[in-house]
């Protein structure tokens, strides 16, 4: 027993060395090593036999599975019915719903239950995942995205058990939890190996799909910000969640539009089911939710261009959804427009937005497009593929978004490793990810303002 003493001191050391250094790193580098131990955790249990159905699958598809759910992508190599168990899926959507709602929120949340206070650490690692302008209540802010994730979800299983009740599928119940929290965090994982074609022209489904997939995808910021305005605690929304609401309306019509006009594959359809496919499709893209009523691979050329820029540009800040962001991308298109007209500053409803976050956006859309290049030309090097098939595999990957034109379960190892990383890099943001590698100065903190990109 008295020689145990300096062993436990020892372990004792040890750990309080480890935590000294986690507090010393940037909230960056702390938000990287979360969501990784997270996907290696998710990795090991669904190697294990008890997750597994059948002859199982290779320990690499176990991994793209796990960062797949973590990254709430939805790309599988693998079915996830065929291939997992009741545990297994279990656990995939345990991953999903970690992914999806951020890293140490639950965490944050069970602290708060407590009523004992954040510590500083964990206050910036969540302003760096939900990226959460500075005037917004961290604490409070995780309260509301605890509650509000319950509610919708709740909501979501009690309206697709209708529906898939109605269609006759097995194990309705199960199907309504696992659809609905994957639609609500953006995962695009499905029970059905076709995603949602069978359902393809089910009006509610599809309304139902859709709406969780928006309420997630629109991010946080907006649902808080929105309830605060309807509660009379503050006047107006802020805006960050007017550009995200404005640019959410305008991607989707144009989108549909686009999709509905110009798609061959469903010229053929009633004007409704085909009005309803285009809205579907653009929904999906712009969401990175991921799932599909039609064939991604039956696409012609231009939809499937009109798919990729719709991937790129993405949900919005602190959502559950992937890509560029929509604030991003309407700060880039606020410069453009402010050079055209020979402005000096970036306007939005006549609120200049602060010169840092126009360069921040600035430096998230460059290091995107050279990821998304990067991943392109590796696919291109490793895979047997057309080059739209790889540029799309990757926009889809960087994107968390979770469609394909079908070369996903083709993949040769070395394209599987490609593909990690690029869901990897997207579930954290590409600038995010950069900053995480290569930033070693000290935190001197952001300015505060009102919009987030």
């Amino acid at each position: 027993m008295c020689k145990g003493i300096p062993v436990r001191g020892k372990w004792r050391d040890a750990l309080a060395e480890v935590l000294r250094f986690l507090v010393r790193l940037h909230p960056a580098k702390l938000a990287l090593l979360g969501y990784l131990s997270y996907i290696m955790m998710g990795w090991l249990l669904l190697c294990l036999p008890f997750s597994q159905r059948g002859e199982g699958a290779p320990c690499l598809d176990h991994l793209f599975t796990a960062t797949s759910a973590v990254s709430t992508t939805g790309l599988g190599t693998v079915s996830t019915s065929d291939c997992y168990s009741a545990t297994g899926q279990v656990i995939i959507l345990a991953l999903i719903q970690l992914g999806g709602i951020g890293y140490m929120t639950f965490g944050s949340f069970v602290v708060l239950s407590r009523k004992s206070p954040l510590s500083e650490t964990r206050r910036e690692v969540s302003q760096t995942v939900f990226s959460l302008p500075k005037s917004f209540r961290i604490d409070k802010f995780i309260r509301s995205v605890v509650v509000f994730t319950l509610i919708i979800e709740a909501a979501g299983v009690a309206a697709l058990y209708a529906v898939f009740q109605r269609a006759g599928v097995s194990a309705p119940l199960w199907s309504a939890i696992f659809h609905s929290v994957s639609s609500f965090c953006t995962a695009g994982f499905s029970l059905y190996n076709t995603s949602f074609e069978g359902f393809q022209g089910d009006f509610w489904l599809n309304v139902i799909v859709s709406v969780l997939s928006y309420l997630g995808a629109i991010g946080f910021i907006v649902c808080v910000d929105c309830w605060r305005m309807f509660t009379g605690k503050i006047e107006r929304i802020t805006l960050t969640s007017k550009i995200i609401l404005w640019s959410t309306v305008w991607m989707t019509a144009l989108g549909t539009l686009l999709l509905f006009v110009g798609e061959p594959s469903i010229q053929s359809k009633p004007a409704d089911e085909r009005l309803l496919a285009a809205f579907f499709q653009t929904m999906t893209s712009m969401t990175t939710v991921g799932f599909n009523t039609v064939s991604i691979s039956q696409l012609s050329k231009a939809s499937i261009l009109v798919l990729v820029i719709l991937m790129v540009i993405g949900a919005s800040p602190s959502g559950t959804g992937g890509g560029l962001k929509s604030t991003t991308f309407s700060a880039i298109l606020g410069v453009m427009r402010s050079a055209i007209r020979g402005e000096n500053e970036v306007r939005f409803w006549g609120q200049t937005v602060p010169l840092e976050r126009v360069w921040t956006a600035v430096a998230g859309l460059g290091f995107y497009l050279v990821m998304l290049m990067i991943g392109t030309y590796l696919l291109e090097l490793t895979e047997s593929g057309v080059f739209e098939q790889n540029l799309f595999e990757a926009a889809s990957a960087l994107g968390t978004v979770g469609l394909s034109m079908g070369i996903t379960a083709t993949l040769s190892n070395m394209g599987k490793l490609i593909v990690i990383f690029l869901m990897f890099c997207g579930r954290l943001g590409p600038l995010t990810f950069g900053i995480a590698l290569f930033f070693r100065a000290p935190i001197n903190g952001e300015p505060d303002n009102d919009l987030a990109v």
